[in-house]
Parts: structure tokens; C-alpha cells; sequence
């Protein structure tokens, strides 16, 4: 009896493994693959400007970074105690103007040098709904809880989605011939913009990403068409019947290293996997020498990762 419809998924051939260079950026859906990536240390940078939902903020990103388009005090405001920037996630946010420049600078230097040496760069699109702030009709980022009477709201068309995703490809190519372009959607439902407006939002992003991966050299992962299709239940959400769960997450997970990660790689994940639970172990009795027995064999098999794959450490 078959009791689930299943996407059909094929392995890739631009596989990753463990000399690939990653760059994952969007929705918070791509943090949790990087949390899987950086828990099997692969070579990763996940989002140096925070959590961006929707095309605009991250071709404005991208742009920036590969122009080196630094930020200056102009670009930055204080509210409610904090400095802010319409262009990056609320977690940038710093109590200082020259703290916050500093990590929008690092940041910006941080991704144009990760998209110069990626193999691989993730992006995943959240939502095309977009806010734009009227005063210098600017489309942002993260409104950071400013008065929403600032703001006005859209939803993206197609066709405008399409030209900033192929702009996004053409800055790439302009530095990185070879690197490998991954769209994606998230599976994330925005309810607060309503339920049918989520559903055009998606549609939106769905159609222009197959517009732009069929007439050009880029692909397409369906985390969303999985969640939609292959968990249609509510158990595979958290408790906010928003997010996808750890059961969804780990789900989508094996899906995607099926079609993206190398399987010659899969010996030394496991070896990773080994270090890592043992790092989280609390043992009863830290005094015991079989505690200590396990503790000199864990560093054993640390010491050899980190020899064998230099940019492999492991932290407690």
C-alpha cells in the first residue's frame, strides 16, 4: 500500500563534498540546511547580513558586496535605542553606530569573498512580498518595528522577481564563472501577510525561479514542494503550525543530500557525526575512568579530522 506521492529526485552532478566552498543565503528556511552543513563541517559561510526574505534584499546585497560598496553613517539609523540598517536582518543591530558599520562592512567583505571562491551558493526566497519605506522609496530589507505608517506593502510580480534573480546570476558570473547556483523556496508559510496572499507569494517565487533555472545554467531544490507535497500534515509542523519541525527539517535534509552531496563524502559525515555526539555527551560520572578512556578516544578521532581537513574545528 503507498500511503505518500513522492517528487521524483535525480543526484546532480556538481556534487559537494568536503573541498566544496558554500555560500547559503534568505529565508530562515537556508539556516536550517547550514545548520546541517556546519554540523558536518563542510566549508560554509550561512548569511552574513542575518535572515533576508524576499529577491530584492538579496540582489541588493549580492550587488553591493560584489561592487564593495562600502556603508557609511548615512545609510544607518537609531531607533529605540539601537542602530539599525534597512538592509540587514535586526541581528546586526548594535547599541553603537561604528559597531554596526563594522559588521555591515565585514559582512559585505565576507560575501564577496565567499561568492569569488564558492562552488556552490544556496539561495532560498521566503516571500514576494516586499515593504517599501516611503521617505526614500526604498524597498528594505527588515522594517526592524518601525512605525508600519512608514511602509508600504507589495507583492513582487513575476516577471520583476525573474530580473532580479537574472541579475543576481549575471553578478555572480561576473566573478565566478564556475560557481553553482541553487535556488530554492522556502517551506515557511508567512501567514501574517493572510493565507491566500502566502500562497500567491509563493507562486510568484515558484514561477520566476523555473523561468530563470530553465534559460539558464542554475538549479532548483524543492524544499517547499516537499513540505507541500511529501509531509502534507500538520505533525511535520512546529508549534506555531508555521515552521516545518525537526522531523520536516531532518526529512528535507536526507532529500537534499541525496541529490547534492557527494556519497564518497558519507564515511567521513559519519566520522563527523561520531565527534559531535561525543562533544554533546554529558556523562554521570566526568571522574570515572571509563569516562576518561572515552574522552582520550574522542580527541583521537578530533585530532585526525582536524590534521586530515584543515579547516575542520570542533568546539565544545
Amino acid at each position: 500500500m503507498k500511503l505518500q506521492t513522492q517528487i521524483p529526485l535525480q543526484e546532480e552532478k556538481h556534487q559537494i563534498d568536503y573541498s566544496s566552498k558554500l555560500l547559503l543565503l534568505g529565508s530562515c528556511f537556508v539556516e536550517n540546511i547550514g545548520e546541517k552543513l556546519e554540523y558536518y563541517k563542510f566549508q560554509t559561510i550561512q548569511n552574513p547580513f542575518g535572515i533576508l526574505f524576499h529577491p530584492l534584499a538579496l540582489e541588493n546585497l549580492i550587488t553591493r558586496a560584489i561592487e564593495a560598496k562600502k556603508y557609511t553613517k548615512s545609510a544607518i539609523f537609531l531607533h529605540e535605542e539601537n542602530w539599525h540598517c534597512y538592509d540587514a536582518h535586526s541581528e546586526l543591530s548594535s547599541p553603537t553606530p561604528e559597531e554596526l558599520l563594522e559588521k555591515l562592512n565585514n559582512g559585505l567583505q565576507i560575501t564577496r569573498a565567499q561568492i569569488i571562491n564558492a562552488s556552490h551558493i544556496v539561495i532560498t526566497l521566503g516571500t514576494a512580498w516586499v515593504y517599501t519605506f516611503l521617505k526614500e522609496a526604498k524597498v528594505v530589507a527588515n522594517c526592524h518595528k518601525v512605525s508600519q505608517k512608514q511602509f508600504s506593502k507589495r507583492l513582487v510580480s513575476v516577471q520583476e522577481i525573474k530580473d532580479s534573480l537574472e541579475r543576481i546570476q549575471h553578478q555572480i558570473k561576473s566573478v565566478n564563472k564556475n560557481a553553482n547556483i541553487l535556488f530554492t523556496v522556502s517551506p515557511v508559510r508567512h501567514l501574517k501577510d493572510g493565507f491566500i496572499e502566502n500562497q500567491q507569494s509563493k507562486a510568484h517565487l515558484i514561477t520566476a525561479i523555473h523561468s530563470v533555472v530553465k534559460e539558464n545554467n542554475t538549479f532548483y531544490f524543492p524544499s517547499y514542494e516537499l513540505m507541500m507535497d511529501e509531509l502534507r500534515d500538520y505533525r511535520f509542523y512546529k508549534e506555531d503550525m508555521i515552521h516545518p519541525n525537526r522531523t520536516a527539517v531532518d526529512y528535507i535534509w536526507e532529500k537534499f543530500s541525496f541529490v547534492w552531496i557527494n556519497k564518497d563524502v558519507q564515511k567521513v559525515m559519519d566520522k563527523v557525526a561520531v565527534v559531535q555526539k561525543g562533544l554533546a555527551h554529558r556523562p554521570f560520572n566526568k571522574q570515572s575512568e571509563k569516562h576518561k578512556a572515552f574522552l582520550k578516544m574522542l580527541e583521537k578521532k578530533k585530532l585526525y579530522l582536524e590534521e586530515t581537513y584543515s579547516f575542520m574545528k570542533f568546539t565544545v
